[in-house]
Parts: structure tokens; C-alpha cells; sequence
């Protein structure tokens, strides 16, 4: 049976061109990057060109990017370490009711050490509301993270328009961009962003490597102990290979984002109104326009989304709920909660997430196994 995959948002392939430039430095180029013998040193190159091409992506220098070993330790990393670093400075931190676990947890996490969170509430398009962030602002304030662009629902956020208001403030602003990067052109300096996650495993590399984004001037401490690389912020043997790839997958994404952009808008648009005028009771949930291209989010109604899925798996179909780092939670998601949705249209959502490997065949195929599954009641 072919398998259709519409699962992008949880993970991607790794592409050829990425694979092959990382293998060398399994095998033949295998040495240490901290190491002064010319392999270390082989390494090391490899590291800092993987730096610079990551930077390009953003549009910032070499020396504000740092290498982790994901999108959840970069988001650890900056919010964690800003506020540990910053804590004579205030204990009051912004952030929304959508966010990823990792942000969410991490600020819960913070509660417990007597920080003090302010959670957002955002509207029926997922997007944060902006009076209750000026409101929430106080002289304590030390730190404003907004996500890009949600993981479940793809709305994005006026990330320009909030970072000019933690600027007022002097507020740092930390985002959690692991779904937009490499999805949507991201310029760090034009939007003023000060922190910036990223992962690879969303972007063709593979799973097990991130970077975070801190400009020069943000002070941030440490939060795992051991060596000095990554100029002494991120101890740790470096993934070289993971960063050989990640460099390389930025690399990719930066030339080709207007084609990606336009491929990806035109698959999900055309499912968008296919879904729509075809399967009954289909609600679409997040924004309509102000989206990331590959995503779709729809909730039907009086189906069991969990059987849903396993339906489509029969079919060869990939797809999920929301977010793969909540599967098995008894709980529905709480972005479609946040934005207002029922219990009962939030158990029935599925989101699919398309990439470059589909085509409009692929998602005519899933659009009539939706319609069959649904129309039929066989759920």
C-alpha cells in the first residue's frame, strides 16, 4: 500500500542532499570539533559554515547562533536561562495559552521556582489578544514569548507588531519558530525579534538537532553544566553531523522558500475548499488566510477523531489530532479549547500538515477517503 504522508508538522524527511553532506562526519570526518588535530579541526569548519548558514536563514550573525538538541531544549534554553540570568531584574513573564509544551511546561516549570506567568488568551483564529498584552505588561516584566506560528492550527502571530511593544518596555522577545522557519521567510533584525527556536527535524534534517537564536547584547545563563562549547552556553560534545545537516536543510529552505511557499499555499487552499463543499459538517479552525501554507486544520462534528485517524492509516493516509507531543493525552488540545471551541468539535479535529512530496493527486486521494469515511458514519 502507498503511504500518504500530510504529517509535516511532526516531523519531516530528511532530504537527499541533506543526508549526504552530513554522512562524512559519521565516518571518515568523525572527529571532535573542540579537538586542535586537523580531523578536530575538519570539524570545526563544518560547524561554523553549519553556523553561517543557519544565520543567513534568520538574517543574523554567525556569533548569536547557538546549536542544541532541538526546538524543546532551544526553548529551555532561552526562557529558562534569560530568566535565571535576569532574576534581580523581575520574576514576571508573558506568554499565551497556545503555546508548545515545551514553552508552556517550561513556564509552569519557572512557577514553581516563584516566577509569575501571564497567559494570554487569544481570539477564535488563535491569534493573541494585544490589549491584554499591554495590560499585562508591569514593571517586573522581564520576558514576552509568543510563538511564531501555532504547530496545531498554523495561525501566525503579529510577531513585528509584539515585538515593537516589548521594545517600549525593553522587554526581551523570545519566540518558539519551529513551525514557521523554513515555511515563511523569518528576518530576525526587520521583525526585532531577540530570541528566535529552532528545529531540524521540521525543516528535511534530522530529529536530534536545534539552534536558538540570542542577539548579542541578551545575557542568558546555562542550564546544562559540563564543557565550554558553544561559547560556554551549551555543553556537550557538538552533534556534528546533526549540524552538518541543519546547516544544510537552512541552506535549502533560504533558496527555495517563494517556490515552497507557493506550492504548499496551493495544496492547502485547494483542500481547504474541497473539504469544505464536500464533507459535511467540516469546520476549519484557526485563520482562514494568516496561516502557514501547508496547514489545515478541520473538526466534523459528531466524529471520533482518534478513530478517524486510525481509518485514514488503513488507507495509507498520515495524519494526526495536533500535536505530536500530546498524542496519548486523555485531554483535548488546548489550542482548540483556548480558541473556543466545544469538547466535542475539539475531540473531532484533524490536522493535516503538506510538504513538498505531495501532490495534487495525493490530496484528492484524501479528501474522497475522507468523504467516504465520514459520509458513510463508518466512525
Amino acid at each position: 500500500m502507498e503511504i500518504r504522508y500530510f504529517d509535516n508538522a511532526a516531523t519531516t524527511r530528511v532530504k537527499q542532499e541533506v543526508l549526504n553532506e552530513m554522512l562524512p562526519y559519521f565516518s571518515n570526518q568523525y572527529g571532535n570539533a573542540s579537538s586542535i588535530y586537523t580531523l578536530g579541526r575538519n570539524a570545526k569548519r563544518a560547524v561554523e559554515t553549519a553556523r553561517q548558514r543557519v544565520a543567513d536563514l534568520l538574517n543574523c550573525k554567525p556569533t548569536e547562533i547557538y546549536f542544541t538538541a532541538g526546538g524543546s531544549e532551544s526553548d529551555n534554553l532561552a526562557i529558562k536561562g534569560y530568566c535565571y540570568k535576569n532574576r534581580n531584574r523581575g520574576n514576571h513573564i508573558i506568554t499565551s495559552k497556545i503555546e508548545h509544551p515545551a514553552v508552556l511546561h517550561t513556564c509552569q516549570n519557572l512557577e514553581k521556582q516563584g516566577f509569575e506567568v501571564t497567559y494570554l488568551n487569544v481570539d477564535k483564529e488563535g491569534i493573541v489578544d494585544l490589549n491584554q498584552l499591554a495590560n499585562s505588561i508591569k514593571h517586573n516584566t522581564i520576558l514576552i514569548s509568543i510563538m511564531y506560528a501555532n504547530n496545531e492550527i498554523g495561525s501566525i502571530q503579529p510577531i513585528e507588531t509584539i515585538a515593537k511593544m516589548a521594545k517600549m518596555y525593553n522587554i526581551p522577545f523570545h519566540t518558539d519558530a519551529v513551525q514557521a522557519c523554513g515555511n515563511v521567510p523569518i528576518d530576525v533584525q526587520k521583525l526585532g525579534i531577540d530570541m528566535l527556536s529552532l528545529s531540524g527535524h521540521k525543516i528535511n534534517a534530522p530529529k536530534g538537532i536545534g539552534a536558538l537564536y540570542v542577539k548579542n547584547n541578551i545575557e542568558f545563563e546555562r542550564i546544562i553544566d559540563g564543557g565550554h562549547q558553544e561559547k560556554n552556553k551549551r555543553a556537550g560534545t557538538e552533534n556534528v553531523p546533526g549540524i552538518v545537516a541543519l546547516g544544510k536543510a537552512c541552506e535549502i529552505a533560504k533558496n527555495n522558500m517563494n517556490k515552497h511557499m507557493q506550492n504548499l499555499k496551493q495544496l492547502r487552499d485547494y483542500y481547504i475548499e474541497q473539504v469544505e463543499q464536500k464533507v459535511p459538517m467540516a469546520k476549519l479552525n484557526g485563520s482562514r488566510d494568516n496561516r502557514l501554507p501547508g496547514n489545515a486544520n478541520f473538526s466534523f462534528g459528531n466524529i471520533n477523531g482518534e478513530e478517524l485517524l486510525f481509518k485514514l492509516d488503513q488507507k495509507g493516509i498520515c495524519a494526526s489530532s495536533g500535536s505530536a507531543c500530546s498524542t496519548g493525552s486523555p485531554e483535548p488540545s488546548h489550542v482548540l479549547i483556548a480558541i473556543g471551541l466545544p469538547k466535542e468539535l475539539a475531540y473531532s479535529a484533524l490536522r493535516t500538515t503538506f510538504g513538498e512530496e505531495n501532490s495534487m493527486q495525493d490530496v484528492d486521494y484524501l479528501i474522497s477517503q475522507l468523504i467516504e469515511i465520514i459520509t458513510n458514519k463508518s466512525i
